[in-house]
């Protein structure tokens, strides 16, 4: 599994990265969290992890740190890429929209219904219910623009209507100077701030490495489990976590 893992971000980078050079850093991370969504491999979109009551409920969320944009679905249902609906938010007056009513937004918007529930989630349904798993994309383009995506099913078995990080800056966050996408226990990220705390800590001078390793040690002094995607303005990536693993 974990080769094939790994033979699936190969092929979404190689897919992803033409995008990137025609059409910048927000395409890019969109395109590619789209393909990752499509993966059932992965826990969003298509064979996303199910809530206590079976249905999935999808988050995604996207930040165009030019524009200082942040756009998000948050437990929307029955679209095949939540992502691609968070994308046309960027161009709303509001433009973080939930429940029944995001789901209203992506039909009226033209999103054919669609059933995320794969076999093999419905029958994972109840047996696993400490799922960390959330993709993600970060991407700089050659004007310096930085774009930040992400997209989860959630843990699974969870409350329904559970609110994850993905669904505020707290998950995924990008500005003129740092992106970041985060993965892993969406409460302790969002008690830590985690993507906001990393790149506050950027702006005001500190190195990538250090920003992630100090807010990361805090988060692991509270017990708080994550992983993080990030880049900066030079290019510099960086992935880092205190969970089991990351892709």
């Amino acid at each position: 599994r974990q080769r094939e893992i790994e033979k699936a971000l190969e092929d979404i980078l190689d897919t992803a990265y033409p995008v990137l050079l025609e059409k910048g850093a927000v395409e890019a991370v969109v395109c590619a969290v789209a393909m990752l969504e499509d993966n059932p491999l992965f826990n969003a979109g298509t064979g996303s992890r199910l809530q206590s009551d079976g249905r999935a409920r999808l988050t995604a969320s996207l930040m165009d740190g030019r524009r200082q944009r942040f756009s998000a679905v948050v437990n929307i249902e029955k679209v095949k890429n939540p992502i691609k609906v968070a994308h046309l938010l960027q161009e709303e007056r509001f433009m973080v929209l939930a429940g029944r009513e995001a789901t209203a937004f992506a039909r009226d918007r033209g999103f054919s219904p669609y059933n995320p529930i794969t076999k093999e989630s419905l029958a994972e349904w109840g047996k696993r219910c400490e799922g960390t798993s959330t993709v993600g994309a970060v991407a700089i383009d050659s004007k310096g623009n930085i774009a930040s995506a992400t997209s989860t099913g959630g843990v699974g078995c969870e409350t329904p209507g559970r609110v994850s990080d993905v669904a505020s800056p707290c998950g995924t966050y990008a500005n003129g100077l740092v992106g970041v996408s985060c993965s892993g226990r969406g409460e302790d990220i969002i008690n830590a701030a985690l993507a906001v705390r990393v790149a506050t800590r950027v702006n005001d001078g500190m190195g990538l490495q250090e920003a992630m390793e100090l807010s990361l040690k805090e988060l692991g002094d509270v017990r708080g489990k994550a992983g993080m995607i990030a880049l900066d303005k030079e290019g510099q990536t960086l992935c880092l976590y205190n969970t089991q693993s990351m892709a």
